[in-house]
């Protein structure tokens, strides 16, 4: 809902069923770009949508470490 509220030009937004990483949820997985986003709340949805889905850039501190590894 967080997601659907900022709409952004171009860009789909769809719920899923677990992705395999329940665990670590809510997740959020940007396709194409098979960017994994963990413990996604309500209030960090605007800097995803800001930050990455219209600046291009990656919210590095929300990254899903088994699938990006930091360092």
């Amino acid at each position: 809902a967080a997601f659907k509220a900022l709409p952004v030009p171009d860009v789909m937004i769809v719920a899923s069923s677990c992705l395999g990483q329940c665990a670590n949820g809510p997740m959020v997985l940007i396709l194409p770009d098979f960017v994994w986003y963990c413990g996604v709340g309500p209030s960090e949805v605007p800097l995803i949508v800001q930050q990455h889905l219209l600046g291009g850039h990656q919210v590095t501190p929300m990254l899903y470490h088994r699938f990006h590894h930091q360092g």
